[in-house]
């Protein structure tokens, strides 16, 4: 079996796929992915399935997200053998779901004591750093990371307008002017579609950065804040810090809006392009299709994109490698 050819829920004791619904608070972490010397989310949880498994074992992410990004609605699989899953109930009348999520919670938890110094520990009364929200068998075709129809993030901005709040400044990004809301939406809506937008992302040799933006859109809260929600079919390195960064410029009034679609049209990323910072932002979900289709939308998400699908004008050189390859947004 490999990833390419995701295992379905067996009875004749071979490999089966567990699918792992996850939280987290990323400003603990060096992002999701292995990284040596750092704390990352995927070690944490990796460390954590060795303990249990005695074997080490590899987990597959739908979105990759970068150091101090968090997530509410991050998912992941897992590939176990028959014996593995029921032997979690250690001989109790117990479902192996319940068994292996309750036994993965636990050493997580004393994975995170010992790995950052307690900081991440779960204490009385207090949530810790990583959550395994549920743990089921997948369907057959099941793949976290190519069978996603799309990723959302959520970015939270407070400005002059709203004003200073402590207890916001971890996952909340302060603005010092005003921006208007209105401009920033018709700045943002002149990135929608399927497009390449190489001036908002990290190059990497034989990644594409040609995406689907579905939404973009703000609204300020009655609290004043104003919540920011980017999804995307999937995300390239750097890219929704990009587009947040640039589009506060057209919210400021710095920049008209249209000069958001003169940056995507050049597809040229420059220091133009300025980060927006990590903390405020959020995986809140990950969705997929029905069971029965899972698998073609794998397959289809591994295909090739080129110039051809974009919604704008073709960019010189756009043949794309496979689609979804980056997904870190941050």
């Amino acid at each position: 079996m490999t990833p390419e050819e995701p295992a379905a829920p067996s009875r004749d004791g071979g490999l089966f796929r567990v699918r792992l619904d996850l939280a987290y608070d990323g400003a603990l972490f060096s992002g999701w992915a292995l990284q040596p010397g750092l704390t990352t989310v995927q070690g944490v949880l990796e460390d954590a399935l060795f303990t249990l498994l005695r074997r080490q074992a590899r987990l597959t992410v739908g979105g990759r997200t970068d150091a101090g990004v968090h997530a509410r609605g991050q998912v992941a699989h897992v590939d176990l053998t028959q014996t593995e899953w029921e032997s979690m109930a250690r001989g109790r009348d117990m479902d192996p779901s319940e068994a292996f999520l309750r036994r993965l919670t636990g050493t997580v938890n004393r994975v995170l004591t010992e790995g950052i110094t307690g900081r991440g520990r779960s204490v009385r009364n207090s949530v810790p750093a990583v959550v395994v929200r549920s743990a089921t068998p997948a369907p057959a075709g099941f793949d976290a990371r190519f069978s996603a129809l799309w990723r959302r993030y959520s970015y939270a901005i407070a400005d002059a307008a709203t004003g200073q709040d402590p207890l916001r400044r971890h996952t909340t990004l302060w603005y010092p002017g005003s921006l208007d809301v209105a401009l920033l939406n018709e700045g943002a809506a002149h990135l929608l579609g399927m497009q390449d937008f190489a001036a908002f992302c990290k190059p990497r040799e034989g990644a594409t950065t040609i995406r689907e933006l579905q939404r973009y859109e703000f609204v300020r809260g009655h609290d004043g804040v104003i919540t920011a929600t980017v999804q995307a079919d999937a995300f390239c390195h750097n890219m929704v810090r990009a587009l947040i960064g640039s589009t506060l410029r057209v919210g400021s009034g710095e920049m008209p809006p249209v000069w958001l679609a003169e940056r995507l049209a050049a597809r040229l990323k420059d220091a133009r392009s300025i980060l927006a910072a990590p903390h405020p932002l959020v995986l809140e979900e990950i969705a997929y299709p029905g069971s029965n289709e899972l698998a073609d939308r794998a397959g289809l998400t591994r295909a090739r994109r080129n110039a051809g699908h974009l919604t704008g004008p073709a960019a010189p050189g756009a043949d794309a490698a496979v689609a979804g390859e980056d997904t870190l947004p941050g």
